[in-house]
């Protein structure tokens, strides 16, 4: 994980090098997101932590380097792999595919219908071996849910979204390929090095 307070590129360096020396097929590279409800967003919040975009995208674009020189193809923007060691159930996940989540706090998607687990892991526990529904939240979804959230993980992988998904939204997507930010191949758009540090921006536009 990058982006963490403190960090510096020297750090994240040395942290990529021992990673590739211990040979693993698959490696996820992760910014530090600041997530509600946890220590590191107050403190974020209070200034304690401060965010640097720049230096984030410094973090990202090492990784990218370092890694393919490895061997490592980067297949979705924080996931490497080596050839035939892509993760089936994250590839899945951003295809849109159904998929069960087992723990608390899990989520789980199965055509129109996701769920979330309760996330307390004793009244998880207890309704579980009491035969009750671990259930906390569930929701229907709709086409347009499906479609905003197609794109946005499409954009994500290596080989992009098909054109036909964008039609809508042929003027942004000229832009996008105008600022450097996306190029079309075999008639998918994808994003280029540059987009890929701006990834969620980009996806914003077309949902």
């Amino acid at each position: 994980m990058f982006g963490l307070p403190g960090q510096t590129i020297e750090q994240w360096k040395f942290t990529l090098e021992k990673t590739i020396r211990l040979q693993p097929e698959h490696i996820s590279a992760y910014c530090l997101t600041y997530e509600e409800d946890t220590e590191f967003f107050l403190r974020h919040s209070r200034g304690e932590f401060p965010q640097d975009t720049d230096a984030d995208a410094a973090f990202f674009e090492m990784a990218i380097s370092i890694l393919d020189g490895a061997g490592y193809e980067q297949y979705e923007i924080s996931n490497y792999a080596r050839s035939g060691f892509q993760s089936l159930h994250n590839r899945g996940y951003w295809l849109g595919k159904d998929y069960l989540g087992i723990g608390p706090s899990a989520f789980s998607t199965v055509g129109m219908h996701r769920w979330q687990n309760i996330c307390d892991y004793r009244s998880y526990a207890d309704r579980v071996l009491s035969g009750q529904s671990p259930r906390g939240f569930s929701e229907n979804l709709t086409s347009e849910m499906k479609r905003t959230e197609r794109i946005a993980l499409s954009l994500r992988m290596r080989e992009g979204i098909a054109a036909s998904e964008l039609k809508q939204f042929g003027k942004e997507a000229d832009e996008f390929v105008s600022l450097g930010l996306l190029r079309k191949s075999n008639g998918n758009f994808l994003l280029t090095q540059k987009g890929k540090s701006l990834a969620d921006s980009v996806a914003e536009a077309f949902l």
